[in-house]
């Protein structure tokens, strides 16, 4: 067995219940001295104290499972690149913080995010684009945020939806016709198709007409349909769990609200227990997995980044959309992947080769500065709207799990997974990276002094000093 230090965990379960240390200690039949040494962590915390702790005061054991710090020590790591003496915090004492005081960790980080907004309004009012300009994080960005806190996953609407799909026998990749019931027996809607320009989906409530757009596919049409009817049937639902306080807003509110609904609509499309066998068993291909549903290359990988149900878990992804200039317009992470606030992301990531071969599904064993790597799989999704000459949109996805989940995927099959040498060397972004002879640098790291030497001429665009003394 593992053995598990958790000692911040035991003396704030101790201080919530207003006992001091001899007090605890003769609850739990040890010495004070035995629990003085298990809240620094000098002591691992043993099995039969945890069975007493668990029956004394009713917690789960896994209140003291040990966490993945991965995300909030990268996130620490980022947030320190604004401090000048930032670099001097080995990742050490990162991983110690987050591990052993993840509420101070997390109040460093949420201090770090008022930081940056207010430097964000300050940098905006000095350029004289006045308050309005100045109100930041934008609403979109604020829902992005709210998603990746919750490791995309909402555990009330995946449930609801999965018990409304299966009472209603909603047929996998056929779901249209459940929905087109449950819209016209529950709320007299009926449902249209016609040229809709550039709207996918318009609601008439007077009118009561669902109108989709006659260029969707039937996989997106019934997406569509279920986002409607998440709205009609659970919007109280909706609204009380759009409330969080990364939404700053009642803009960001309503739009985490459609956010919702379309996490409503992708969960009875893809009902949580059939995709997950479905993914295990085809070994997470998600060309065969689009086929089997009826839908398309991006909604399955979105779906299988919400894999996050307690005792069913799939394998935990990072799921992400770019474009080719690099905007990153879609985050969600259930793992320790951390994607950089700071500017930027490396552009030795394998989702923007994508671009360079349309349509085919590229890999990538990428490994992070903090010895971290990942199994990356990515792919350009895209389609022209209104003919030849209308406009068009691309896209590349990504797709990526930790390396030691990757043996569980059918795109690793015939790669060395277990030679270093295969991995990419990658980063959060230049101005948090720790590779300094990286050659594809765009900007020098934050907070370490260039080393400037016109006698000497380097590969690295940015070659930078030693932080050591």
């Amino acid at each position: 067995m593992r053995k598990v230090f958790a000692g911040a965990r035991l003396r704030r379960l101790r201080q919530e219940r207003s006992l001091n240390q001899a007090e605890l200690a003769r609850e739990l039949g040890i010495s004070a001295a035995y629990l003085n040494q298990m809240e620094h962590n000098h002591r691992p915390l043993s099995v039969p104290v945890l069975l007493r702790i668990t029956e004394a005061f009713g917690v789960d054991p896994a209140f003291f499972a040990a966490e993945d710090t991965t995300r909030t020590v990268a996130e620490l790591r980022e947030a320190l690149v604004d401090v000048p003496t930032g670099d001097q915090v080995t990742p050490g004492e990162l991983a110690e913080l987050a591990g052993s005081m993840p509420g101070v960790a997390r109040a460093l980080l949420d201090l770090h995010r008022r930081y940056r907004d207010a430097s964000a309004q300050a940098a905006a009012l000095a350029e004289g684009r006045g308050a309005a300009a100045a109100a930041a994080p934008m609403a979109y960005e604020q829902v992005r945020d709210f998603f990746y806190e919750r490791h995309n996953y909402i555990g009330e609407l995946d449930e609801c939806a999965e018990g409304l799909a299966r009472e209603e026998g909603a047929v996998p990749g056929r779901p249209r016709e459940a929905l087109a019931r449950l819209l016209s027996e529950r709320h007299g809607v009926r449902v249209e198709t016609r040229d809709g320009g550039d709207r996918r989906r318009s609601y008439d409530s007077e009118r009561r007409v669902l109108t989709l757009a006659s260029r969707l596919r039937p996989g997106q049409q019934a997406f569509q349909m279920a986002t409607q009817f998440a709205f009609l049937e659970y919007g109280d639902l909706l609204t009380e769990l759009a409330r969080g306080e990364e939404l700053l807003t009642g803009q960001a509110e309503r739009l985490a609200r459609i956010g919702l609904a379309d996490y409503f609509a992708g969960a009875f499309v893809l009902p949580y227990r059939e995709f997950h066998a479905a993914a295990e068993a085809e070994r997470y291909d998600i060309e065969l997995l689009a086929d089997r549903f009826g839908v398309g290359f991006e909604t399955v990988c979105h779906r299988l980044s919400t894999l996050q149900r307690p005792r069913l878990t799939g394998v935990p992804f990072s799921f992400v959309r770019v474009d080719r200039a690099g905007n990153m317009s879609k985050r969600q992470s259930a793992t320790g992947f951390h994607f950089s606030r700071s500017g930027g992301t490396c552009p030795l990531w394998n989702v923007y080769a994508a671009f360079s071969a349309p349509g085919a599904v590229q890999t990538q064993i990428a490994e992070m500065p903090d010895g971290r790597s990942y199994f990356w799989v990515a792919r350009t999704v895209g389609r022209r709207y209104g003919g030849h000459r209308g406009p068009g949109r691309a896209f590349a996805v990504g797709l990526g799990c930790e390396l030691r989940h990757a043996h569980r995927l059918v795109y690793s099959a015939g790669l060395a997974l277990d030679d270093p040498r295969a991995a990419t060397p990658i980063g959060m972004g230049c101005k948090v990276c720790d590779r300094p002879a990286c050659p594809q640098r765009a900007f020098p790291p934050a907070g370490r002094p260039l080393l400037i030497n016109e006698n000497v001429g380097s590969v690295a665009p940015y070659p930078v000093a030693d932080p050591r003394p």
